[in-house]
């Protein structure tokens, strides 16, 4: 399994008491000592037996990750041996060496381990392929690899991964792609490779809450920022729909990166995106946002909403610039009596939250606002929270 940077799979061991940290610290120096010897060993077994011992030790402490800085070095000459068992362990070691310490992600990449592990990805060894990209996502997470990992060609093996890689392989190709995206460079070189039909296809193939979809969503709201990813998305087939049904049932980040895409298109071009996004029901997922997203997304929907009705504009004093009669202009020029239902539905259930979380507002200040002299726990009991 892939590594995110940041992530560990158990807690740290308690510290030991005040009066055993000397013994324990000339144990850890003398266990660095051993291991680091055997890394350096003409006996090939040995040196895959010490990067096991430091990927075990480094897995979840800091301080070993710092102890074994001097590893980088044998571990990255490690990856172009010609032995995939070799290959494996010094990969996985320099993943948890890398994990939460900058300084050794930059000492990766200076000790040359970029070039072997861009030929990983292209390997037929599926657990060879996993771990580069799981390296590639940690590594990615330093500002000042990010345009390096993108210069080495790291980009188009990722997108050709989501293609045809294991789901792990997959999952982490999407996170690393999702990292490098982060520096606006790199965005270009990525929208070169035409990922978005891969990027759709994977988020129709995994659930709508899970990081992967969460990474995918992300993508592809900075790639249509872009005139050829808005096409891109346009034109594949069920993309627009994948993002949408993001929007209703993916995480909150998710649906706050799926109705920032949708955003963003219908804001480039209105006439364009409106009648697309439109088609694909979006309205009961954007009502839901608007009084259950988060603050972003409460926004972003709105200002979606707006925009798919008839005309952007504020209408008249007579008919105010609410989201309930923004709504109901645009159920009236929806086909479908299907999509009408669930919108009139979800626009009834919308003012039911709506006022229900106004009336939880109250309560709640009603109880702030309560005397010092009236006991809390009488003014509660007489005003029910749901």
């Amino acid at each position: 399994m892939g590594i995110q940077d940041g992530a560990t799979h158990c807690h740290l061991a308690t510290p030991a008491p005040e009066a055993d940290t000397d013994a324990s610290s000339s144990s850890s120096s003398s266990l660095v000592t051993h291991t680091l010897a055997l890394l350096r060993s003409d006996d090939l077994s040995l040196r895959v037996q010490a990067a096991k011992e430091i990927r075990r030790l480094t897995k979840t402490s800091q301080r070993y990750r710092r102890y074994f800085s001097a590893a980088v070095g044998p571990l990255v000459d490690m990856l172009s041996y010609q032995s995939a068992e070799a290959n494996e362990a010094a990969l996985a070691a320099l993943l948890n060496l890398a994990v939460k310490d900058e300084t050794n992600k930059i000492k990766i990449i200076e000790a040359g381990a970029l070039k072997p592990i861009i030929g990983f990805l292209q390997s037929e060894n599926l657990a060879l392929q996993e771990h580069a990209a799981a390296a590639l996502i940690t590594l990615s997470a330093s500002s000042v690899n990010k345009q390096v990992i993108s210069a080495s060609g790291a980009i188009p093996l990722l997108v050709e991964i989501l293609g045809h890689g294991s789901s792990q392989a997959k999952y982490d190709a999407v996170m690393a792609l999702y990292n490098l995206s982060t520096y606006t460079d790199n965005l270009g070189q990525i929208l070169e490779t035409e990922p978005i039909p891969l990027l759709v296809d994977l988020l129709k193939s995994c659930k709508r809450s899970s990081k992967t979809a969460e990474k995918c969503t992300a993508l592809i709201e900075s790639l249509v920022g872009f005139e050829e990813g808005r096409m891109a998305l346009k034109s594949e087939d069920g993309g627009i729909l994948a993002v949408v049904e993001v929007l209703e049932g993916g995480s909150p980040q998710s649906r706050e990166h799926a109705v920032g895409a949708l955003l963003t298109m219908c804001e480039s071009d209105r006439s364009r995106y409106r009648e697309p996004i439109l088609m694909e029901g979006v309205i009961p997922g954007l009502l839901e946002l608007t009084v259950q997203g988060t603050p972003k997304s409460q926004s972003k929907a709105q200002m979606l909403l707006r925009l798919l009705r008839d005309t952007p504009y504020p209408r008249s004093e007579l008919q105010p610039d609410t989201i309930e009669n923004i709504v109901s202009n645009i159920i009236s020029q929806i086909d479908g009596e299907d999509q009408v239902g669930k919108a009139k539905q979800m626009l009834a259930e919308m003012v039911q939250v709506s006022m229900e979380q106004s009336l939880r507002h109250l309560q709640k200040r009603a109880l702030v606002c309560t005397p010092a002299d009236i006991p809390i726990n009488s003014c509660a009991s007489e005003v029910p929270s749901k």
